[in-house]
């Protein structure tokens, strides 16, 4: 039997993202202890209040757990989740706010680089390093964050306007946008893939 995908369940829309597997007939767990991380074979951190996510993981303790798993396992993060799994961030001092990222991806990301609520939108975003070479994935950004630079281990995997949007490296996976925000399951299953 194969192991479910793990949803962190602390904050934000993780039900989309289990709407999205179920409907690739994969099932899912809820994640909001350390010790559920054993029974998953991969993890989405789901886009919601970066935060608010990062107080909670702390309050549960869940920061060294997630650091110890995605260093085995698959991890994907959308929105607030790609802010988590990032190196490090730009253009304010996260002490400020409260985020600690998790030091995971090798990028650096804006919150709210695309500007705030009012500024969401959708857009095509060219994934020729995620879903094949000439592949556009409608995407959904909403008070997304921006990628302002990455390291020489990670791949650009999508792109919107020339700026990336979503990176790979090993099994972590990271987006600016939501895919669970679309009725296109090409992510989830890319995401499968790597699991």
């Amino acid at each position: 039997m194969t192991a479910p995908v793990g949803l962190l369940a602390l904050q934000g829309d993780f039900e989309k993202h289990r709407q999205a597997f179920a409907a690739l007939g994969r099932s899912t767990v809820r994640v909001r202890r350390p010790a559920e991380l054993a029974a998953i074979c991969g993890l989405v951190i789901p886009g919601g209040e970066s935060t608010t996510l990062s107080r909670l993981i702390d309050r549960i303790g869940l920061r060294e757990p997630l650091r110890e798993f995605a260093a085995a396992h698959p991890v994907m993060g959308t929105c607030a989740g790609l802010i988590m799994l990032a190196a490090k961030m730009d253009g304010e001092d996260p002490t400020d706010f409260g985020v600690r990222p998790l030091g995971l991806l090798d990028c650096t990301v804006q919150r709210n680089g695309y500007g705030r609520q009012i500024d969401s939108f959708t857009a095509p975003v060219r994934t020729d390093g995620m879903l094949g070479k000439g592949e556009d994935f409608s995407a959904v950004f909403i008070r997304a964050p921006l990628i302002v630079e990455v390291g020489p281990l990670v791949e650009v995997v999508a792109t919107h306007e020339g700026r990336p949007v979503a990176v790979r490296s090993g099994g972590l996976l990271g987006m600016t946008f939501h895919p669970e925000l679309t009725s296109d399951l090409r992510i989830h299953q890319a995401f499968l893939d790597l699991v």
